[in-house]
């Protein structure tokens, strides 16, 4: 990834896009910016789910039984699964290169879940998509 920085709280991501500028707002007080080290553990595979994270700037590698699944990068989300399901981490997310994420705690999450019914369905499909990809 070229390791932009993407402002989430934007039209630039699109897991906003929809949002008017009230519901940014609303969404943006729910976020916690953490700036994140270059191979900081951000979630370990079998853990219980805390926080579910959404990337501002640089990569995540994303491994499920000590092998690469995929890369993360600005304007994706993860942890959102283990929130949604009560369920342990289905995989251990490290920084690949310094970032900046927004994190969100259970409470944060729910919250934003109820910000808007939009959002929520983007997240929802999201979190499916990935969940059949795992699967196959």
């Amino acid at each position: 990834m070229s390791g932009t920085t993407i402002d989430p709280f934007t039209g630039d991501n699109p897991l906003f896009s929809d949002l008017s500028k009230k519901e940014l707002k609303a969404v943006a007080r729910l976020f916690t910016p953490l700036t994140v080290a270059q191979g900081t553990v951000l979630a370990r595979e079998g853990d219980l789910g805390r926080e579910a994270m959404l990337i501002s700037s640089g990569t995540a590698r994303v491994e499920r039984d000590g092998n690469k699944v995929a890369t993360l990068g600005p304007g994706e989300f993860f942890g959102e699964l283990a929130l949604l399901t009560g369920a342990r981490r289905m995989a251990m997310v490290t920084a690949e290169t310094d970032m900046v994420v927004a994190a969100l705690s259970r409470q944060e999450f729910a919250a934003l879940l109820d910000t808007s019914p939009k959002l929520a369905q983007k997240i929802l499909v999201d979190a499916v998509r990935r969940l059949h990809q795992n699967a196959a």
